[in-house]
């Protein structure tokens, strides 16, 4: 692997992109680490201590800890990922959506992305004022402003502007990552986040070893679960259900084209990691608006949606589900692929082309996608079964390494692929080979 690596490394084009990306990582970091003035950050981390199992807290994983500090990148990708839920669920309900989207091909697919980026500031606002109000009614400012009246609209103004600039900015931080650099930017930018975490994460259950509030036996069975979760990710994400296909033969002038067999390969999990970002999304949203507009921790509303509850596991697990499925749609269309081949001169061995083929098509992606949506199911949902009926306190924050890990391993994944394709395309002996 390491000389596929210095391999990747001569090729001057890699090389640029690969810099350019760990440039845009490092930016974001260094935002990471900038606070937001007139906040009391000691204060606004203690409060954080006490929220690390709820929806605030998984907001905190994916912002890499910028939450809970109150740093311009705290919001950090969620209001484009709830922007581009709205925007792709609209463009199913609403006739114009739909026709800009797939009939005007790249044109509309810029226009989509500019509403996307609208709609990612709108939700930044919203967000970026209900981050204020949070820590305004819970005395989490600094001294000076909480105690002073004057001046007080000019501080919410700072302070909302600061967290919503930081978000847009984000937003085109990762979209430069996926012009310029190596794989999607968000991913890339989400995955860091997680990523930095861990060496905190690694330190913190040491300590808790150390000092007796977590049993080596049970710190040993967590990582043999991680360890077994990754294994099961690897696997599974290179997976696939190959459908036989024939070419007919066909004489074209002098020379006959056709008779060769192949295969369509149809991935398990074909939406990757997409329909666990975007469901802790909306799984959390319900508690996240009841949070920021004051609600208790304690209250009985926040302990149904914390996220060690099995109410919050039964919803995740039903919306990954639904977001699986939804984006299988959006990927693979059946009555395409049969057109294709019908036009091409193939067919599907024991099936007529056209319609017959497109609806044993469709049945094969329903089953296999239902497989690979009960795959990210279990693996998101079982590390919350296992805080809710552990008593452990050491084990907090455990309930969020399932969806941590899989989006971690899942984003490298994918960005080892893209970084093969291109060194495949050079004739370069890739990290998968």
């Amino acid at each position: 692997m390491l000389q596929t690596l210095r391999n990747a490394w001569k090729i001057e084009e890699l090389r640029k992109k690969i810099l350019f990306t760990l440039v845009i990582i490092l930016l974001y970091r260094l935002g990471n680490a900038i606070p937001v003035p007139y906040v009391n950050v000691p204060a606004l981390q203690y409060y954080f201590t006490q929220l690390q199992n709820t929806v605030l807290g998984l907001y905190n994983v994916m912002s890499g800890g910028a939450f809970s500090t109150a740093t311009i990148f705290a919001l950090s990708i969620q209001p484009y990922i709830n922007a581009s839920i709205i925007i792709q669920l609209l463009c199913i309900a609403i006739p114009a959506l739909e026709r800009l989207s797939k009939e005007e091909g790249e044109e509309g697919r810029k226009k989509i992305a500019s509403i996307t980026r609208y709609a990612t500031v709108g939700i930044g606002l919203l967000m970026g004022f209900a981050y204020y109000m949070l820590m305004k009614n819970n005395g989490l400012l600094s001294p000076e402003v909480a105690t002073s009246g004057a001046g007080a609209v000019a501080v919410a103004i700072v302070v909302i502007l600061t967290f919503t600039s930081g978000s847009a900015l984000i937003m085109w931080l990762g979209e430069q990552i996926t012009e310029h650099g190596i794989g999607n930017g968000i991913s890339i930018i989400l995955f860091a986040s997680i990523v930095s975490r861990f060496p905190n994460d690694i330190v913190t259950s040491i300590r808790n070893i150390m000092s007796g509030e977590l049993s080596w036996w049970l710190a040993l069975l967590v990582l043999l679960m991680l360890l077994a979760i990754i294994v099961l990710i690897v696997y599974v994400n290179d997976a696939e259900r190959r459908l036989p296909v024939q070419y007919a033969k066909r004489v074209v002038g002098r020379k006959m084209y056709g008779g060769q067999s192949t295969f369509l390969p149809m991935k398990v999990n074909m939406s990757g990691v997409m329909p666990i970002i975007f469901a802790q999304s909306i799984a959390s949203l319900p508690a996240t608006i009841a949070a920021l507009a004051g609600s208790k921790s304690d209250s009985w509303f926040m302990k149904l949606f914390d996220t060690t509850s099995i109410a919050y596991a039964i919803i995740y697990f039903l919306l990954i589900l639904f977001f699986a499925y939804f984006y299988s749609t959006i990927q693979f269309n059946p009555i395409e692929v049969a057109n294709n081949l019908k036009k091409n001169g193939g067919y599907i061995p024991g099936f007529r082309p056209g319609k017959p083929t497109s609806e044993f098509i469709q049945k094969v992606l329903n089953k296999i996608t239902l497989f690979g949506a009960i795959y990210l199911g279990i693996i998101a949902c079982v590390p919350i079964l296992v805080a809710h009926f552990s008593n452990a306190k050491a084990l907090t924050g455990i309930s969020l390494g399932g969806t941590s890990i899989i989006i971690a391993v899942g984003v490298a994944l994918e960005t080892v692929r893209a970084l093969e394709a291109q060194m495949m395309m050079r004739n370069y002996k890739g990290f998968l080979s």
